[in-house]
């Protein structure tokens, strides 16, 4: 059942960022919405969103810096620097992002505030994370007008 929660969710995120994939101006808002879509999913499943808060670090820290590689990967060597600095960041970005959340989740047992997880919580925590971290940053690229 877990399962198909995820993938519901991740066939509306697809198929709403392919349909605004060519409409630059718009797609770190939309990206950053279905965020915001994942975030509702967990309360829509009940599931406390402080328990998953150290999933949804890990995510924004994790493609948010992501982005940054891939938007400079692309600029300096087209699509082939954006695969590189995508895959290579997220090597990158999986480590640290591994940092902050290990970090918070510490944070949060120290305060005795439960951050046990779930496949469902951890699985959309990070979704949630992930999209939100890259939609601000395509958010700021497209207001600092960087051509990508």
């Amino acid at each position: 059942m877990v399962m198909v929660k995820v993938l519901t969710l991740s066939v509306i995120i697809f198929s709403v960022s392919a349909y605004f994939i060519y409409k630059t101006q718009l797609i770190g808002w939309v990206i950053f919405a279905l965020g915001w879509l994942c975030i509702g999913s967990l309360l829509l499943f009940k599931i406390t969103i402080k328990n998953v808060w150290p999933d949804i670090i890990f995510g924004l820290i994790d493609n948010g810096v992501l982005a940054i590689l891939a938007v400079i990967g692309g600029a300096i060597a087209g699509v082939a620097g954006a695969i590189i600095g995508g895959a290579v960041g997220n090597a990158i970005t999986d480590g640290i992002a591994g940092v902050f959340e290990g970090h918070m989740a510490e944070r949060l047992r120290e305060k005795e505030i439960s951050e046990e997880r779930t496949m469902l919580g951890s699985s959309i925590g990070k979704m949630a994370g992930c999209l939100l971290g890259a939609g601000a940053v395509l958010i700021i690229v497209s207001l600092l007008n960087i051509k990508f």
